[in-house]
């Protein structure tokens, strides 16, 4: 690893809007902050004017075009932080595997992982030299927002990476990964201890680079049992945020699983800032069964989004109602935010949310 120490939080421009981050260390604010997974997206106008003319991979990898579709959402809405645009995958192309985004199938993997020697095969990466493009994007994001709010980096976490490397694209529930780690225990470490180690060193990067939060997205962690989830990825998903407390420790950690509401309590006893919760998971119960001493983060059904006005409002109510008890809470989706969302209605639910 080897990556300098970061001090991102107060390098730069001086906040207008640090109302993320002061959720983020559990001081008592007025409201929640608001942000959106997927807030810079398809949703937006913008954002498809630039889609149709670029390729996904192409928008993030030019640090100019990521900075902009970053900053689209926060100059039309009054959002409480920013999201580096860029996207879990990239991260295995430099360990080697050939990544296409292929139109109405989504990420293939054109070379999966099969057996102990594609994973010796698998390259150590060095951010700096093969993700420079989003270090430069959070870089350029940095400057342009001026100290206005704050930004978010991001990564997958190492189950997720290896359930797209050893299937070699998405799938309803994973379970050839899963027999695949059943069927090769040594095999599985050696990957997992593989992924873990580009996953941290590329969000150090990312802090050196300027992320103000850490975000790690652990998106098929829902298909393991909790027993499973305790052998054969907890200790890898903790080994990222120890290291993270231990070189970045003013550097708010974010942990979400989408319908991992199974696994709340594990990944709790990690070094985790803020627990993401999805809108499945009862935040009332949640925060009785994991303590109120912790930060939460969600959780309303995005397909409130697509229903009414009056779904978004009885929505933003009742989840602010529902983290009320807890130390401090972020409000977010449950997931990202649907591409057919119209984007009155994303205004309307962030000037629901600040309200006092």
């Amino acid at each position: 690893m080897g990556l300098p120490r970061a001090d991102c939080p107060h390098k730069g421009s001086p906040m207008t809007n640090d109302l993320f981050l002061r959720a983020c260390s559990g001081e008592s604010i007025s409201r929640p902050p608001v942000w959106m997974m997927r807030q810079a997206g398809r949703y937006m106008a913008e954002y498809r004017a630039l889609r149709a003319q670029h390729s996904i991979l192409e928008m993030i990898k030019d640090p100019e075009l990521a900075a902009e579709v970053t900053l689209q959402p926060i100059k039309a809405f009054p959002l409480d932080a920013a999201i580096i645009f860029a996207d879990i995958l990239t991260l295995l192309e430099p360990m080697g595997l050939q990544l296409e985004f292929i139109s109405g199938k989504g990420p293939v993997f054109h070379n999966p992982i099969r057996d102990a020697a594609d994973v010796a095969a698998l390259k150590p990466i060095d951010p700096r030299r093969d993700l420079g493009f989003t270090l430069d994007a959070i870089q350029l994001t940095r400057e342009r927002l001026a100290g206005q709010v704050p930004l978010i980096g991001f990564s997958g976490a190492p189950y997720t990476l290896a359930c797209y490397a050893i299937e070699g694209g998405g799938s309803k529930d994973f379970d050839q990964v899963r027999a695949w780690m059943y069927a090769h225990p040594k095999i599985w470490t050696d990957l997992m201890d593989k992924l873990t180690e580009g996953v941290t060193d590329y969000l150090l990067a990312q802090i050196a680079s300027g992320a103000q939060a850490v975000h790690l997205f652990d998106s098929w962690a829902v298909s393991m049992s909790q027993a499973d989830y305790r052998r054969q990825v907890a200790p890898w998903t903790r080994r990222i945020f120890e290291t993270l407390a231990r070189e970045a420790p003013d550097v708010p950690r974010i942990h979400f699983s989408a319908n991992g509401g199974h696994l709340l309590e594990a990944i709790a006893e990690m070094p985790v800032d803020v627990l993401g919760l999805d809108w499945r998971v009862d935040a009332k119960a949640a925060i009785q069964k994991l303590g109120t001493h912790r930060v939460y983060q969600g959780n309303l059904d995005p397909a409130r989004m697509l229903a009414s006005d009056e779904a978004v409002i009885e929505g933003a109510r009742e989840v602010k109602q529902a983290f009320s008890g807890a130390k401090a809470h972020i409000f977010n989706l449950g997931h990202g935010i649907i591409k057919t969302t119209p984007t009155d209605r994303v205004r309307l639910l962030i000037e629901e949310v600040r309200k006092a």
